[in-house]
C-alpha cells in the first residue's frame, strides 16, 4: 500500500461509514491536523490543503512545524539478530545502515 504524501508530511486515512467518507490526519506529529473528503482525489485537495494551513499557521505564530521523523532511527534487537545484519550486511558490500535501508524500503 502506497502512503499518500505532500511536502514531507504523510497522511493516516481511515473510512467513516457513519459520515460515508475518508477521514484522515497528518500522521506521527503531535499536533492534531484532520481533513476529510468523499473520494481520492477529494480527500488528496484536503490532505494537501490541511499540510499547506499548518505550515501557515506556524508561520504566523512564529512556531516551527512539527516533523514526522528526523531519519535517525534507533533499534534495540537480539545480539544474534545483529551478527545476522551485519553478516547480510557484509556480504553485500554494504553497510548496516545502507542494507537496512534498502530492506526498509523494499518492505514498505
Amino acid at each position: 500500500m502506497k502512503t499518500m504524501k505532500y511536502k514531507n508530511y504523510a497522511a493516516k486515512i481511515e473510512y467513516s461509514d457513519e459520515d460515508e467518507c475518508f477521514v484522515g490526519h497528518i500522521a506521527a506529529i503531535k499536533d492534531i491536523v484532520g481533513f476529510h473528503g468523499e473520494s481520492a482525489a477529494k480527500l488528496r485537495a484536503a490532505f494537501e490543503e490541511a499540510v499547506d494551513d499548518y505550515l501557515e499557521t506556524c508561520e504566523k505564530l512564529n512556531r516551527t512545524p512539527q516533523k514526522s521523523y528526523s531519519g535517525n532511527l534507533m533499534l534495540r534487537v537480539p545480539a544474534e539478530l545483529h551478527a545476522a545484519v551485519a553478516a547480510a550486511a557484509e556480504v553485500s558490500g554494504k553497510s548496516i545502515n545502507q542494507w537496512a535501508t534498502e530492506t526498509f524500503a523494499e518492505a514498505v
